[in-house]
């Protein structure tokens, strides 16, 4: 049994004004390529399909054309993430074709979807996010509340498919997936992941999967293993593409998952790379030379660490980096004006302006511009007098 797991595509997001949408196509073609090439039997996508909860209408057209694509060779099982609405992804799934399987409903995450081959079932799981403030009401057992917390709500729905895989148990033992969307202790974050914390908690423990074979996790977007308990196996897909500056050195990629003879053993398929991302920084005269020549075709970040902004920076920046999505100045800082000074009231004001811009800038204020700040202190100290 062969499985492809991917996850966070947020289709219809953009990266610093930048639309990403052709580029988020680009992986859903290589991802039905490798569907075809390396003989699927199911694709797992284990949530955040959309950026948001309505998502643009190019978005869903693709979803959609995706989805029947992959139908065409194998068996496709889809949850939703905290950006999704569950019930916008979820519409219509009564009408989906047999191979195309959305699990959005936590009333439904103890039904799996059934893959047989050679070697008896392998049964898949799909929990979608569990917002604990909802959740805890839908996964009580009784007329007590779980806790608010993803830990119990994440342990709640395990134990509802512990107790279907227990039902199950025959001659053959079988294997079992559980797609779910969570941020798992021991998982590594970035900055473009939406915060999930609840009562000051986002983490949930990989203990509480104990009993799956392999976990296909979503939510956290850099390609990682988690550590499991008791041979459950715990994998990050990751985000197909780079949707932040903290991304750029992600080797961005999809799992590919073998359920044979006991064993699971997983390997990474690179994904496509549409532009990378890069850091430049220095002197403008020192970006506009040999320091830049490496990163003109990169999404850039650009940093100038000239002493004083250079005139027309933007525009010169831009014509050396045409695809650069983030220009500013910041001076280089020197120990003295890193420092950090206690401030009082017997403090000149004018001379705590100075040492700030100075800390700010990288340099004090020259005369006229010393000249421009007396006379608005003077202003406002008039002012507060005649007040």
């Amino acid at each position: 049994m062969r499985l492809l797991h991917t996850s966070d595509w947020h289709l219809g997001r953009s990266l610093h004004g930048v639309d990403l949408l052709d580029h988020q196509a680009a992986y859903l073609d290589h991802l039905v390529d490798v569907v075809r090439a390396e003989d699927v039997d199911a694709v797992v996508v284990a949530g955040d399909v959309y950026d948001r909860a309505i998502p643009p209408v190019e978005a869903v057209t693709l979803l959609s054309d995706t989805l029947a694509r992959l139908a065409e060779h194998t068996t496709v099982v889809v949850t939703s993430g905290n950006h999704d609405s569950a019930t916008r992804l979820g519409f219509g799934s009564a009408l989906m074709r047999d191979r195309v399987r959305l699990r959005t409903r936590v009333a439904g995450l103890a039904e799996p979807v059934v893959l047989p081959d050679d070697e008896g079932d392998v049964l898949v799981y799909g929990i979608p996010y569990l917002d604990p403030d909802f959740a805890r009401v839908e996964l009580a057992d009784g007329p007590e509340l779980l806790a608010r917390s993803h830990q119990a709500v994440a342990a709640a729905a395990m134990r509802r498919i512990r107790d279907d895989l227990a039902g199950r148990q025959g001659s053959v033992r079988p294997r079992s997936v559980v797609a779910a969307h969570a941020f798992v202790i021991g998982g590594a974050p970035t900055d473009s992941e939406r915060d999930i914390r609840v009562g000051g908690v986002d983490q949930v423990p990989a203990g509480v999967f104990t009993g799956a074979d392999y976990v296909a996790l979503g939510h956290l977007h850099g390609p990682q293993q988690v550590s499991g308990v008791d041979g459950t196996v715990l994998r990050y897909s990751g985000s197909p593409l780079a949707y932040s500056f903290s991304e750029q050195h992600h080797a961005k990629s999809t799992v590919l998952v073998d359920l044979s003879g006991g064993q699971v053993r997983t390997s990474l398929v690179a994904a496509p790379v549409p532009r990378r991302l890069a850091d430049v920084t220095g002197t403008l005269e020192e970006l506009l030379g040999a320091a830049g020549d490496a990163h003109t075709d990169a999404w850039a970040r650009v940093t100038v660490t000239d002493a004083h902004r250079p005139e027309d920076l933007y525009r010169r920046v831009k014509q050396r980096f045409p695809h650069a999505l983030v220009v500013h100045h910041r001076a280089a800082v020197s120990a003295e004006s890193s420092r950090t000074k206690i401030v009082t009231s017997a403090h000149d004001p004018l001379d705590v302006t100075a040492d700030f811009l100075a800390h700010v800038t990288g340099h004090r204020p020259t005369p006229a511009e010393a000249e421009v700040l007396r006379r608005a202190y003077e202003d406002v100290a008039a002012m507060e007098r005649s007040a």
